[in-house]
């Protein structure tokens, strides 16, 4: 039997030369000042202290996870599926939507506390919700999260599925705090004990920070979550805006007229 040195030295083990699987080089691990590439630093304490020798993520890893976060954010933000839908392209005149015009666009400058706006289908309701979402990001440089409320719960379900690429906490999280939230379509939302549940901690956790929140519904008031409503409800936070106006989508379309017969 040969010696195992004299067999090993006899295996050929092939070798990757793909950037996954190289060294870096000492440009590229030196490239952060603070860690030198290792992702986290030593705080620098005296010996007598609880925190001698602990390690801290570095500030480098830190404004990845926020990067990251960042981008999470936008690409499910639906920012692209509401782009064109501004104040520009939005018809005043039409009986009806004047005032919630005017209201929309002043909250649009200075977004603060809540709006909501409630009527028929067609009203101009989304338009508008919209044109804030999209003036706040190019005007104001904000990160606003545009949902239609049945799809944000589907959106944070979706974390359970075993391919999901990020965590119920990370989207929540996301979902709850983001500088601007419209919600669109409140109340049309499958009215299973999750989804309520899931959506009054997201309205209440808005509520108690007085985040800036815009609404659309074409319920009736009454029909929501009483949770929900007593604090969309609240005077001293909401402007409720209510549109009396004809659906948008059927201007100009005429019934068709039954012909005689003969």
């Amino acid at each position: 039997m040969r010696p195992i040195g004299e067999i090993m030295k006899n295996i050929s083990i092939p070798r990757s030369t793909s950037a996954g699987n190289t060294r870096r080089s000492s440009e590229e691990t030196d490239s952060c000042p603070h860690c030198k590439g290792a992702g986290f630093v030593r705080i620098d304490a005296p010996v007598e202290s609880p925190n001698f020798s602990r390690l801290i993520p570095c500030v480098c890893r830190q404004n990845e996870r926020w990067s990251r976060a960042d981008r999470e954010q936008r690409r499910h933000s639906n920012l692209d599926l509401i782009e064109g839908w501004e104040f520009a392209t939005f018809d005043p005149s039409v009986a009806g939507t004047q005032e919630a015009h005017a209201i929309a666009r002043a909250y649009a400058d200075d977004p603060h506390d809540w709006l909501v706006f409630v009527g028929p289908f067609g009203c101009g309701k989304t338009h508008l919700a919209a044109a804030i979402a999209n003036f706040a990001r190019r005007e104001l440089s904000m990160s606003p999260i545009f949902a239609v409320v049945p799809d944000l719960l589907d959106y944070l379900r979706a974390t359970f599925a075993p391919d999901s690429d990020t965590t119920y906490e990370t989207r929540f999280e996301a979902v709850r705090s983001t500088d601007l939230l419209i919600l669109d379509d409140l109340g049309t939302e499958n009215t299973t004990p999750w989804a309520r549940e899931k959506l009054f901690q997201v309205v209440n956790h808005r509520y108690m920070e007085r985040l800036p929140t815009v609404f659309t519904t074409n319920v009736d008031l009454d029909a929501l979550d009483g949770r929900v409503r007593s604090r969309i409800c609240d005077r001293d936070l909401s402007t409720l805006v209510f549109f009396d106006s004809d659906d948008y989508r059927m201007r100009g379309i005429q019934t068709p007229r039954r012909r005689p017969r003969r």
